[in-house]
């Protein structure tokens, strides 16, 4: 295919050669004469381990060169790939002056252009602002429409500098957040012989993949810091510690717990963190990561109540009451302090939780629950058709079983089901407004998904 990489810095140089070396006619383009140059004679405008090797190759074979005119560059070619930077602003926000450029640059070479054309933006950026700014100035500068004539992508890197061609070639992931699929299809393409996964999804899903990455990383380099630190004061090897707990790929080093969703609770978690606190701030020791874990998961649960006031329907019904599904614990479960908010703003409950009933659970688990919800027993049923027929609002706190699943018959126009755990789709409710606390693509909102 044949190929034009807008930016020739650290992303787009490797970006092009690889290209290049998986067979692709491709041609760089840069604002800076000496990238340019460098890369016409062969040579890397920069050091990357195996990257002068792999320009002066492709080079020499014919199948890459580089170009200040990007006029020519968007002739000779079918997909723009734009790897120009991103850098913060002073007040940290994104700075779209590259970006802007390139846009309007490459959209007015497009006006007089009869074949399809696709633009793939590699650079990191947030979504609203590609929407917002970057697309209306291309199709303003081209005159023309995304969709027909041409194509637009989101194909974000997960290249790391030092390592960025083996990345290349075996990634982790290859994201293209596609427009419609003539565009993602010749994307696609590019990498059809890379290996990792290929996930195709929408433009903004895309875009905030690389974002949630690199937080992701930022996050577990602070948070192995901290728990080294208070390692050290404790007199316990903290490299150690942290090699023990990444043998955990079940749990800690897997998909688990990382789905948006409802709070955490139970008698580990919540206890645990307060007791590592605790014995930092005995020690002078500041862990400002961990010690806002517990005041995120409290404003999460605060707003997931808020959701429910807000719509001013008194009578609810909770599907669930333990911390998590399977188990009869109810200490410290946010599902508890969520119906306890509920009953004391006088609010009608009705609570479907299969694993609890009366005699079935003793000693700490039920003075926990009948201190703070004394009447608990005449909220609960066993039946969660009652539970629907008999409110307003039912808020999902845990998964559904195909059994449970069969009283989804009985929601009714007017009726508002929060899913807070994602468990079901709009399409098994016969009647009644679907919401979940993550986007829903059909919802077109991403606030809480709405369905009705």
């Amino acid at each position: 295919m044949r190929v034009s990489v807008f930016g020739l810095g650290y992303v787009g140089c490797v970006t092009a050669a690889c290209l290049a070396e998986l067979g692709h006619q491709v041609v760089g383009v840069d604002v800076d004469p000496l990238k340019v140059d460098c890369i016409n004679l062969s040579r890397a405008p920069f050091y990357e381990r195996g990257l002068a090797d792999l320009v002066a190759d492709n080079v020499g074979a014919g199948r890459l060169r580089a170009r200040l005119d990007d006029a020519e560059a968007i002739k000779d070619s079918d997909v723009a790939l734009i790897c120009v930077g991103t850098p913060s602003n002073c007040d940290g926000s994104v700075n779209l002056a590259h970006l802007r450029s390139v846009f309007h640059s490459i959209g007015k070479q497009l006006r007089d252009r009869d074949s399809y054309f696709v633009i793939a933006l590699r650079s990191t950026v947030l979504p609203h602002l590609v929407e917002g700014e970057l697309l209306p100035l291309l199709e303003k500068s081209s005159g023309k429409k995304i969709g027909a004539s041409m194509g637009f992508v989101c194909n974000p890197e997960f290249l790391r500098e030092g390592s960025a061609i083996d990345d290349f070639y075996d990634t982790p992931l290859t994201v293209i957040g596609e427009t419609n699929p003539k565009a993602g299809d010749m994307v696609a393409d590019l990498y059809r012989a890379v290996t990792g996964p290929l996930i195709r999804t929408d433009p903004r899903t895309a875009f905030l993949a690389k974002y949630a990455s690199n937080a992701f990383h930022a996050l577990k380099v602070v948070f192995a810091n901290e728990m080294g630190s208070l390692a050290t004061e404790l007199s316990v090897d903290g490299q150690k510690l942290m090699e023990i707990l990444c043998q955990d790929t079940k749990l800690n080093l897997s998909s688990h717990y990382l789905r948006p969703g409802f709070a955490f609770g139970g008698s580990c978690l919540p206890k645990d963190l307060r007791a590592l606190l605790t014995e930092s701030q005995r020690r002078n020791l500041k862990l400002p990561i961990l010690d806002s874990v517990l005041l995120s998961n409290e404003l999460h649960l605060r707003s997931c109540i808020r959701l429910v006031t807000d719509l001013g329907k008194k009578k609810v019904g909770l599907v669930g009451l333990t911390f998590k599904a399977g188990t009869d614990d109810l200490r410290e479960s946010p599902a508890v302090e969520f119906a306890e908010t509920l009953l004391g703003k006088g609010y009608e409950l009705r609570i479907f939780e299969p694993c609890i009933a009366p005699g079935s659970i003793h000693g700490s688990n039920l003075r926990f629950i009948e201190n703070l919800i004394p009447h608990i027993w005449k909220l609960l049923t066993k039946d969660l058709e009652e539970v629907i027929r008999d409110s307003e609002v039912v808020v999902l706190m845990e998964p559904l079983d195909s059994e449970m699943r069969k009283a989804l018959r009985f929601f009714r126009p007017g009726q508002v089901c929060f899913d807070f755990v994602r468990t079901v789709t709009p399409e098994e409710l016969p009647a009644g407004e679907y919401r979940a606390l993550t986007f829903d693509p059909l919802a077109q909102t991403t606030s809480e998904a709405s369905v009705a």
